[in-house]
């Protein structure tokens, strides 16, 4: 998404954290800056003192023009403290065009900040005023105390008209068909600390789609559902994840590996038993070495099988855990009992300062076609973009993508934190 947009940040602290010894040494340090730098100079705005509504001892604070400042001093932020950053906006999407949206997030410790994770939710209710879509998507994952558990959602409701193009990977954009219905999405994994970065964990699906019509004059959905008006897919979930990543809004020299096994059942209100796996790594290279610099790579395997899952069930460009597959390509674009996606990405950075950056990247993806699983085509994808310094104390960047396909499809990409 291209976001053209006054952007406002609240914060949870109003402490600056002080330089660290070995940046005091280095010579060739040079003091980071983000959006609240460049919006305090440009509008000579300074931190303002809590505001009175709010009692001294209240574990949240609110300044205006501010962002949540993440203290390397593990004392300036208590654990339970809130901080709220949002962004509101109007930009254009390859998905929902012109777009109205409120990203927010909110941010805090479990636990003291030397020995556990950051834990943080994402609320980004969206309207389209091309689409009459709306979205409210809330994801969050909340670490406990030591990091030993981690709490992961993906709570989603969607009143989502758009289009959908077919099973398998010959489909073509001018088969567009659209489609409208509601989506509800409760995802909820528990993981358990193991050894060092590796969890294992369990957990409960939910898929829910309902008030179904498909209004343009292909019969994709209809043809494959039996002229169903609503589908449900309800199971439960294992996983075994390693976790190497320190930062998970802008990773350094990490790797992230996951399966995750997930089981649909009847029993449980699902239309049909049926299975499906996500296989997904990630690896992060500093390049050069001594830079911030990163070359990142990115693999994702999804399969459902074991029955007929429903169709918007199926793997499908755009529909993984943070909707980011397929830069350049339409969500829903590919859409098939299998997927396999390659993306790799350079970021560097355009100032020393670390206040702007750059992105190019490339991907390639490939559905099975339905009845022999084959995978016969692969679309590729390629791109760049800009970061933006939201936040310099927890890395966090605003990035903004422009995407391109061989099939003539393109468009902006929007993401608070990288895309992967």
């Amino acid at each position: 998404m291209f976001i053209a947009a006054t952007l406002l940040f609240v914060d949870a602290s109003a402490q600056t954290a002080k330089t660290t010894d070995h940046q005091a040494n280095d010579s060739n340090y040079v003091e980071q800056k983000d959006i609240r730098d460049f919006a305090k100079k440009l509008f000579a705005t300074h931190h303002g003192p809590t505001l009175p509504s709010l009692q001294p001892d209240s574990t949240i604070e609110i300044n205006p023009l501010t962002h949540p400042v993440l203290e390397q001093d593990s004392t300036k932020i208590k654990s339970g403290k809130l901080l709220f950053a949002a962004i509101p906006a109007i930009g254009i999407t390859i998905q929902t065009g012109v777009t109205a949206i409120l990203a927010t997030n909110i941010s805090f410790y479990t636990g003291k900040m030397s020995n556990t994770n950051i834990s943080s939710i994402a609320l980004n209710p969206a309207v389209s005023l091309d689409h009459n879509q709306f979205l409210l998507p809330a994801v969050f994952n909340i670490w406990s105390p030591r990091n030993k558990l981690n709490f992961v959602g993906d709570w989603r409701y969607y009143i989502y008209p758009t289009y959908t193009y077919g099973l398998g990977g010959n489909s073509k954009t001018s088969n567009a068909d659209l489609i409208d219905y509601n989506y509800g999405r409760i995802y909820q994994q528990v993981s358990k600390n193991i050894t060092s970065h590796l969890y294992a964990g369990a957990g409960y699906n939910l898929d829910y789609h309902w008030g179904i019509k498909e209004e343009g004059n292909e019969s994709y959905f209809q043809d494959y559902n039996n002229n169903a008006k609503r589908t449900v897919s309800s199971g439960l979930s294992v996983d075994m994840i390693y976790d190497g990543r320190k930062n998970i809004n802008n990773p350094e020299n990490a790797f992230y590996g996951g399966v995750t096994y997930r089981s649909n059942f009847t029993f449980l209100g699902s239309d049909q038993n049926w299975q499906s796996l996500y296989i997904e790594f990630k690896k992060y290279i500093n390049l050069p070495g001594n830079s911030h610099n990163v070359l990142a790579f990115w693999n994702l395997n999804w399969f459902a099988f074991g029955g007929k899952p429903p169709y918007f069930d199926l793997p499908s460009t755009g529909w993984d855990s943070y909707s980011n597959t397929g830069r350049g390509y339409i969500q829903g674009r590919l859409r098939g009992p299998g997927m396999i996606y390659l993306e790799t990405e350079y970021r560097y950075r355009i100032t020393k300062n670390g206040l702007l950056g750059g992105v190019v990247f490339a991907n390639a993806e490939s559905v099975s076609d339905f009845g022999n699983n084959k995978f016969q085509t692969v679309l590729p994808g390629y791109g760049f973009g800009i970061r933006i310094k939201a936040n310099k104390k927890s890395n966090v960047n605003l990035a903004i993508d422009y995407g391109l396909a061989i099939d003539g499809s393109g468009g902006f990409a929007f993401n608070v934190s990288e895309v992967f």
